[in-house]
């Protein structure tokens, strides 16, 4: 028989400083661990402060509370007779100076509250694994499996078998397989067993962390955990046959290399990991391999800004959501990942998770003592939910309010335009008028601009007092929702305080070509054939007036699609081109739809815009964060938010047209259809 080890790692839902809550979740993975019969339980990274403390690593009362955390777990009796990796690594260098010693220790001198428990007074700190008298162990930190030469490889090398990631990796959209590629090829590629922990939930910020923790072994899956879940503690198991491990590495070109490597620090742990032989069971086999599970990106939208939205309106106090509800694609997206955050909770009560049981009859009012429990995803929405539609969508805002279950009110906010607009005039003697009219574009602009800003005026007021008017005990008012996509955000295509300026955004990283998958898939998986009259409708921002001959539409007013501009923010962040290196790319994507010229003005058109509205970044609503070109000022982009002109990269495109043009291209693919259309 070969040597069993149960191992476990964890996904637990921690909150920036809830000192004792990130306690008491430590410790009940410890609990579950060990009742699943594991010897050793890795949990996430920074699990004790919470990960998005960020500049509040700077004060010494984090510092302090982390050790007297530190010692009530160390102390704890359910925390006994198992090997816990508590905590893990952080390496972001404004709040911690990384180790610069590779394969050196030195002592440090422990603080008392901790020394007084252990018996100790120091203990070996810096760059080293652990040997145990049955294995040995290697720790890596999030960001290293990353990287092109992480310490996995000279870990295998140096005879370490199992590696353990305490990660804090939130989520991105279709990231889950990236790290599920770079967890199963390290370990096919050197042998051995790596155990993935991480976080799980809102810890506070814009990220959510999505969970998924991982016991892989040579290259297989033997245990993951959930992507998305409203679970605070969840722990999954696997016993591996250490033996595996070395069989694996039965390689005698392997075996040279192994013999150059220099070896690591080895710290001594007077314990074993695998199973004796007195304790041997022959009931307990290595676990099966499985196929990795991931989600569609459709339902990554559907399910990470629902449990992001769940934690943020359970931790805040907050007696539910307000939104503005235009009959638009946009706030549909946001009221349908609202009623997929119900349907998630309607789950985990079903489930018997107690801690959603108690958030959940908080917040739907039920006194002390209650034994209710909600039913349906619109029992918990006619709780949360409140809406407010636009006069020229209702009858689909309506519906939508309807099919979700949503506490609804209609109505006409004309006569305070109206008013504001009269006192404007009776001030200036100057009456503004639409485009359509005859107006200026400056008239249009303010014009739009009053109805998009009297909407935040107006939705905080309701949001305020609507828990009042339908006697909801607590006092507490509603969170109001924005619902800005990540494109229209890029290009600055909304008025700066409207409704855009909320309490949270759902869908601010999201794209709209995304945005409208999601609603694709929730027609059927959620089973609401009202989401097709959505996808169908013209995206407007419904603010000017409609004629027989002109109704506003949103990619006719930014001048570019919102598919176009997925691929300026994309080419813009991710790529990190800037105007002249992104026509240059540009020309080699588009070169068959537009001609050098078109591709010019759409470039030139695109910075111009994005750096004339670049200031609206200063004041955005917290945003969902789910795209990597999110524009979110100081947060995931750090731009200026006053740029200069871009004349010189201009003036190189004009000549790069020129060029082109004298060498005969100077038209593309849909230049030519529209010729053949006339």
């Amino acid at each position: 028989m070969g040597r069993l080890i149960t191992l476990a790692t964890c996904s637990l839902n921690q909150w920036a400083l809830d000192w004792e809550g990130n306690c008491e979740r430590i410790i009940e993975s410890i609990r579950q661990a060990k009742a699943a019969g594991a010897t050793l339980r890795v949990g996430p990274e920074l699990e004790i402060t919470g990960y998005g403390v960020l500049d509040g690593f700077l004060e010494g009362d984090t510092f302090l509370h982390s050790w007297e955390m530190l010692a009530r777990i160390i102390d704890h009796p359910d925390c006994q007779d198992i090997v816990v990796d508590v905590d893990g690594n952080y390496r972001e260098m404004r709040h911690f100076t990384p180790w610069q010693r590779p394969r050196e220790v030195e002592d440090y001198y422990l603080e008392q509250i901790v020394g007084k428990i252990t018996g100790q007074y120091k203990v070996p700190f810096g760059d080293a694994v652990i040997s145990t008298r049955d294995t040995c162990l290697g720790l890596e930190t999030c960001e290293e499996l990353f990287t092109p030469n992480g310490p996995h490889i000279p870990y295998s090398l140096a005879g370490v078998e199992i590696i353990s990631n305490s990660s804090g990796s939130h989520h991105e959209l279709k990231k889950l397989d990236t790290r599920v590629n770079l967890i199963t090829q390290a370990t096919k590629l050197s042998g051995g067993i790596y155990l993935y922990a991480n976080q799980q939930g809102c810890d506070g910020d814009r990220l959510y962390y999505d969970g998924c923790a991982m016991i892989v072994i040579n290259g297989n899956i033997v245990a993951q955990g959930s992507q998305f879940s409203l679970n605070d503690v969840e722990v999954v198991t696997a016993t591996v046959d250490i033996e595996e491990v070395r069989t694996y590495r039965a390689s005698t070109s392997r075996n040279m290399q192994a013999s150059r490597q220099p070896p690591f620090v080895r710290l001594d742990l007077d314990t074993r990991l695998s199973r004796s032989d007195e304790d041997a069971d022959p009931g307990i086999a290595p676990s099966e391999t499985l196929i990795p599970r991931y989600h569609a990106p459709e339902e990554e939208i559907a399910l990470g800004p629902a449990c992001w939205l769940w934690d943020y309106l359970r931790r805040s106090g907050a007696a539910g959501f307000f939104l503005p509800l235009s009959g638009g694609i946009d706030s549909c997206a946001t009221a349908v990942i609202v009623h997929s955050m119900c349907r998630e909770v309607i789950k985990a009560v079903q489930q018997g998770n107690e801690q959603v049981i108690k958030d959940v009859r908080r917040l739907c009012a039920e006194p002390a003592g209650s034994t209710w429990l909600p039913t349906t995803s619109q029992e918990v929405c006619n709780f949360m939910g409140t809406q407010n539609s636009s006069k020229e969508t209702r009858d689909r805002a309506k519906e939508l309010a309807a099919e979700i279950g949503s506490y609804h009110i209609d109505f006409n906010f004309d006569t305070v335009v109206t008013a504001l607009m009269n006192l404007f005039t009776v001030v200036t003697n100057f009456q503004p008028r639409f485009k359509v009219h005859g107006g200026s574009r400056a008239e249009n602009q303010a014009l739009q601009n009053i109805q998009a800003r009297l909407r935040m005026v107006l939705s905080y007021l309701f949001a305020s007092l609507l828990p009042t008017v339908r006697q909801r005990p607590g006092g507490g008012g509603l969170l109001v929702l924005a619902s800005s996509n990540v494109d229209e955000c890029l290009r600055g295509y909304l008025t700066k305080y409207d409704a855009s300026s909320a309490d949270l955004n759902p869908i601010g990283s999201i794209s709209k070509v995304d945005l409208k998958k999601f609603i694709g898939h929730c027609a059927t998986s959620f089973d609401m054939p009202i989401l097709t009259s959505f996808l169908n409708a013209t995206p407007t921002a419904e603010l000017e007036p409609i004629t027989a001959t002109y109704v506003q539409s949103d990619e006719a007013d930014m001048g570019v699609t919102y598919a176009e501009l997925g691929t300026f923010g994309y080419l813009r962040k991710v790529s990190k081109l800037g105007p002249w290196s992104m026509y240059e790319r540009l020309l080699h994507m588009w070169g068959n739809e537009y001609s050098p010229r078109e591709i010019y003005e759409k470039t030139r058109h695109f910075f111009y815009n994005y750096a004339i509205n670049r200031h609206k970044m200063t004041v955005i609503t917290p945003s969902y964060h789910a795209e990597q070109y999110s524009p979110d000022d100081n947060r995931h982009d750090l731009r200026q938010f006053l740029y200069p002109p871009f004349t010189w990269a201009y003036k190189k495109m004009e000549e790069s047209v020129k060029y082109w043009e004298e060498r005969g291209w100077t038209t593309g693919k849909a230049q030519k259809k529209s010729v053949k259309a006339d």
